[in-house]
């Protein structure tokens, strides 16, 4: 079991695929997503990684926050939450985490905050049916009629459908599909509806009731890694080395050139003392 990720919602979108097929997304945004605390089994008694994500001000971090941040080396964050992990899936303090965490075509689970809706009735709350919309009925079209029985037991029981506050809780969606990834960008694209409204921070993480891709990066994915780029570094002093080998050749074949002169010199003295006999 490895971390999730905290994400931005900033709303819906469509894409083509390549028949010409168009596929309705969730953007979500991940915007600095770094490793703020580690919890482990031997202090806390269990293993999570606390994530913190977006940038807060200073001025209106509480003071008790500005130190856990400080001791962490992180900007403070504007939100933050908990990931359980494996013993293994533990992630270094201040690392971020980007989007190639996941992959696409994965399956993931994502938590948010429903969009809240007030005081609703009974046929928007519990989709009830409501009373006779025709004649005979005062009023009361949109009731929800009688909440409880007779003398006995004289009571409304608890958990009764009934009209009251609708929304703003925490809802759970499973097994969206992950349609691409951006890491230049920090965007998820989601197939589908996400929980919350425009601006909402939702959490994602590995779909609980599917298998993890094979391909998907673990513990977590943090971008390019930096052992692939030590050949590239190295790539120049390779190259050096036969332009060395080069500049120390160079000399010798100069040196036939050299000669040149010393050899026309002996023509000259040998065509001259031809001339000196036939005279």
């Amino acid at each position: 079991m490895r971390t999730g990720l905290i994400a931005q919602k900033m709303g819906m979108t469509r894409l083509f695929s390549e028949d010409g097929r168009h596929v309705p997304v969730t953007v979500l945004k991940v915007e600095n997503c770094q490793v703020v605390a580690q919890k482990t089994s031997e202090r806390d008694g269990y293993n999570a990684l606390q994530l913190g994500v977006g940038v807060a001000k200073a001025k209106n971090t509480p003071k008790p926050a500005r130190g856990h941040f400080a001791k962490a080396k992180v900007e403070p964050k504007r939100r933050l939450a908990e990931f359980r992990v494996a013993d293994d899936a533990l992630v270094d303090v201040g690392t971020e985490i980007k989007p190639s965490h996941f992959v696409a075509g994965q399956m993931v689970d994502v938590v948010g905050t429903s969009i809240g809706k007030g005081f609703a009735g009974g046929m928007k709350r519990h989709n009830f049916g409501g009373l006779e919309a025709s004649h005979g009925v005062s009023i009361s079209h949109r009731a929800h009629g009688s909440t409880g029985n007779s003398q006995d037991p004289g009571k409304v029981f608890k958990g009764k459908k009934m009209a009251g506050h609708m929304g703003d809780q925490r809802v759970t969606t499973q097994n969206l599909l992950v349609h691409a990834t951006d890491d230049a960008e920090g965007l998820i694209l989601i197939r589908g509806a996400v929980p919350g409204a425009k601006g909402g921070y939702v959490l994602i993480s590995d779909a609980t009731k599917r298998p993890r891709p094979e391909d998907a990066p673990y513990p977590a994915g943090t971008g390019a890694a930096p052992a692939e780029e030590a050949p590239a570094e190295e790539a120049p002093a390779e190259d050096a080395a036969p332009e060395e080998a080069a500049a120390e050749d160079a000399p010798a074949e100069e040196a036939p050139a050299d000669e040149a002169p010393a050899d026309d010199a002996a023509a000259d003295d040998a065509a001259g003392g031809e001339e000196d006999k036939k005279d």
